[in-house]
């Protein structure tokens, strides 16, 4: 089968992760998939939500967002409008779901970590690019803290990356563009650490039902995904 992007079904778009981008965040980087870009920073603060106080836990809470010329009509500011869009807080519960996953919040103390992903350029996965790109500022952060003793322990336990999936023509296709996500039957996200453990999966019918052999396909295909991106988060974090 011939992608509408012409790449092979298994075949991811070119990944980069450029660190050290912002000189205030303790984390920060600008992930790239293909013509996808999003800035992820991490800040460190002292303090915890009320719901966390004097249990001797820490937090991670994550903010999405897309630039107005993000795409290739301006988008508004949704902070003209004085509230987020559904998908906007679907999208930032989904990132600091899959980033909590990451850490031993006992480990992190009453501290907390805010993940900030804006989307400058979107071509489709904007959503796996900002958890990839967050695990990344998110590391570095942690990085930070050890080195600043702020923090004692590591508290994270284990690198989170995600990929979008989908079937078209009842074939398997992995890390889909604008082009390809709005042509496609069925549609899935998946995030895994790298125990090969789900951290969550999104898959829903666009145009046809699929079957639990293809749901596993999606699965093992989006996985061997994950671990390719699972080793260039590592190289791009050992770098610092």
């Amino acid at each position: 089968m011939i992608r509408l992007s012409k790449r092979n079904s298994n075949e991811m778009r070119n990944i980069s992760f450029d660190t050290e981008i912002n000189c205030h965040a303790e984390g920060s980087c600008l992930v790239s998939f293909g013509k996808t870009k999003v800035i992820c920073t991490a800040t460190y603060e002292n303090k915890v939500p009320k719901f966390l106080k004097n249990k001797n836990q820490g937090w991670l809470t994550a903010q999405y967002g897309m630039l107005p010329r993000s795409t290739n009509t301006r988008i508004t500011r949704e902070s003209s409008i004085g509230k987020q869009s559904g998908r906007t807080q679907e999208i930032q519960r989904l990132i600091g779901r899959s980033l909590r996953a990451a850490l031993d919040l006992n480990k992190l103390g009453e501290n907390q970590i805010t993940i900030d992903c804006d989307v400058i350029q979107a071509d489709g996965g904007t959503r796996t690019a900002a958890i990839n790109g967050g695990y990344v500022a998110l590391a570095l952060c942690i990085k930070k803290l050890l080195k600043e003793n702020i923090l004692k322990t590591n508290p994270i336990i284990s690198n989170i990356a995600a990929i979008s999936c989908g079937i078209t023509q009842g074939d398997v296709i992995v890390d889909l563009d604008y082009l390809e996500d709005s042509n496609i039957d069925i549609d899935a996200n998946f995030v895994f650490n790298h125990h090969g453990e789900i951290v969550e999966i999104q898959a829903a019918s666009e145009k046809n039902t699929f079957s639990k052999e293809l749901l596993v396909q999606m699965h093992d295909t989006a996985y061997l995904s994950c671990c390719k991106i699972f080793d260039l988060q590592n190289n791009a974090i050992n770098q610092i």
